[in-house]
């Protein structure tokens, strides 16, 4: 289930973006500070654009799992601007369609509620799981599209990424 943040939600997301296994194709594990300062930035996006990450739980547990939403990356790029399509799971729950299924949700939502033209996803190549989920829900790569996030610097191996992109035109619009 896709949900607005609840203060309960700080602990488990701090745990989340600590995980090694969670962040391993991200720049660094986040701090307990660090992560309370992203869930901020995800709130004030909310309340800039009206959409952004939401807090992921399994219904029947309620228990928070992670984030899948949208996003306007903060930075420049060839692509830039654009609306990002994004989630991040806890790993135990990795590997049970969670991630593909939410991220439909956010397909529709995007193109059918904001009536977004386009979304676009990136990772860098070694993230075969998010890629797969990129995949599974439409998304295209053009391998000439691919580029170097210019907030890494040169050298950094996570600094190049993938683009994959999905246009609401061609989307396959996911069943409930």
């Amino acid at each position: 289930m896709l949900r607005n943040w609840e203060t309960r939600d700080r602990e488990p997301f701090a745990r989340l973006n600590s995980d090694p296994r969670v962040m391993e194709f991200l720049p660094a594990r986040l701090s307990p500070i660090e992560s309370d300062r992203m869930a901020d930035r995800i709130e004030n996006h909310f309340r800039q654009h009206g959409f952004g990450l939401y807090a992921l739980e399994l219904r029947q547990e309620r228990a928070f799992i992670g984030f899948a939403g949208l996003s306007i990356p903060a930075f420049d790029a060839r692509f830039t601007p654009c609306v990002e399509i994004g989630w991040r799971l806890s790993a135990e729950y990795w590997g049970r369609g969670l991630a593909t299924e939410a991220a439909g949700a956010v397909v529709r939502f995007a193109f059918e509620s904001l009536a977004l033209d386009a979304l676009v996803s990136f990772t860098v190549p070694a993230n075969i799981r998010s890629r797969r989920v990129m995949e599974k829900i439409g998304m295209i790569r053009n391998p000439a599209e691919d580029f170097d996030h210019p907030q890494l610097p040169e050298g950094h191996p996570l600094r190049r990424h993938v683009l994959y992109r999905l246009r609401r035109a061609t989307a396959r619009m996911p069943v409930d």
